[in-house]
């Protein structure tokens, strides 16, 4: 099924149902006006998400990011209930069989959620810890981890940053050892999003001693076996509502069969997946941005300085429009480089492209817009100030 659990959700499965493939979920023959359009379907599809974003996130996001933490079982257990962790997966492991298009529409929804951890949460749900075993896990490992993590009956986290290796996958030192049926794990991993919540982690690990590009594996690992330790759950100055935790594993043993894919394949594995990552994280900071300045014009046109309100400086007025222009082109770049990639293509250039300009221009957005505010800019009462610290 598309969507799950019956009810306003499920009525929305024959509008958005799909056929892709398993993987990247190339579109077959679908002509609808473009890569993320404004077309009946990806409304349908956003305009659920949305009201869930409204009724189920946004009223308690406050509370959450207080809290250090946001209850990840609940939330994930209604979007999989809607099929929202599987929009791009194959329909036969529940997920709707979209293409990777739709995960993009998505993606831009979750900007609506006020504060940035718990969308990267879902990302890592939906699109980090999940691609490599869909793609090349064997069919048992697909009914044991990707149906549940689909339907948000658990938790998943992703470990491959560690204290010494986080953008440099190929210096990780955590080793599992082939023992009989069964590897041996020791190392540790960091900034695991969602490790002080999560039941399984898409672990990558040295499983020999050959080259750093050709000696590691994906291994699905179970967070309740022994000799698994959940060391701390980080401080952060951002992402608050999202846990990142440390952890070390020490003499943690997993069966073989929970190897994804072949063995000294996962660094391939991890790399394949990144231009997913990068776009879907482009398109979750587009929305927010937008949110940021057309909150700053709201404020400059009510604050008033030298009896007259701040958005009547030319300065501010050309300065909020350019950076309006700037997200706008980012936009066309993502929706581009989407289109292209949903079509087969290799879009690693255009992909890292627009991850180095969502990074840059997110930093600018927020710091330009901070200075409008003046004093209240300082303040956790205002958006602005929140994604100031996280983008």
């Amino acid at each position: 099924m598309a969507l799950r659990g019956g009810g306003r959700w499920a009525r929305l499965a024959p509008a958005l149902r799909g056929g892709s493939a398993p993987g990247r979920g190339v579109s077959s023959g679908r002509r609808d006006g473009g890569a993320v359009g404004d077309t009946p379907r990806y409304r349908d599809l956003r305009a659920a998400l949305r009201k869930i974003i409204d009724k189920e996130i946004n009223p308690f996001v406050d509370k959450w990011e207080e809290e250090g933490q946001f209850p990840a079982h609940k939330v994930f257990k209604i979007l999989g209930q809607a099929g929202f962790l599987g929009v791009d997966k194959p329909t036969e492991y529940g997920g709707m069989g979209l293409d990777f298009s739709y995960n993009i529409a998505v993606a831009e929804e979750l900007g609506n959620i006020r504060c940035g951890g718990i969308p990267m949460a879902i990302g890592v749900q939906a699109g980090m810890a999940t691609p490599a075993l869909t793609r090349f896990g064997s069919d048992e490992l697909k009914k044991q981890f990707l149906v549940p993590t689909i339907a948000g009956d658990v938790v998943a986290c992703l470990g491959v940053s560690e204290a010494g290796a986080g953008s440099d996958v190929a210096s990780i030192k955590t080793k599992a050892v082939r023992k009989g049926d069964e590897y041996v794990i020791n190392g540790g991993k960091m900034w695991t999003t969602s490790g002080c919540q999560a039941d399984w982690m898409c672990l990558l690990a040295n499983t020999s001693e050959g080259p750093p590009h050709r000696n590691k594996s994906l291994i699905c690992l179970p967070m309740n076996l022994p000799g698994i330790h959940i060391a701390k759950k980080i401080d952060k100055l951002g992402m608050r509502s999202s846990d990142t935790a440390q952890i070390f594993f020490e003499d943690v043993r997993v069966p073989s069969k929970n190897l994804i894919g072949e063995e000294g394949k996962g660094f391939t594995y991890q790399m394949l997946q990144f231009q997913e990552e990068r776009l879907w994280g482009v398109a979750t900071v587009l929305t927010p941005l937008e949110i940021i300045i057309r909150e700053t014009i709201d404020y400059t046109r009510q604050r008033k300085v030298f009896d007259q309100p701040i958005l009547h400086n030319q300065v501010v007025h050309f300065r909020l429009a350019e950076l309006a222009t700037d997200v706008e082109l980012l936009r066309s770049l993502l929706y581009r480089t989407v289109a292209l990639y949903v079509e087969g293509n290799d879009v690693t250039k255009l992909a890292s492209m627009a991850k180095l300009k969502a990074g840059r221009l997110a930093r600018e957005v927020t710091d330009s817009c901070l200075q409008f505010w003046g004093g209240m800019g300082f303040t956790s009462e205002v958006l602005v100030s929140r994604f100031y610290s996280i983008l």
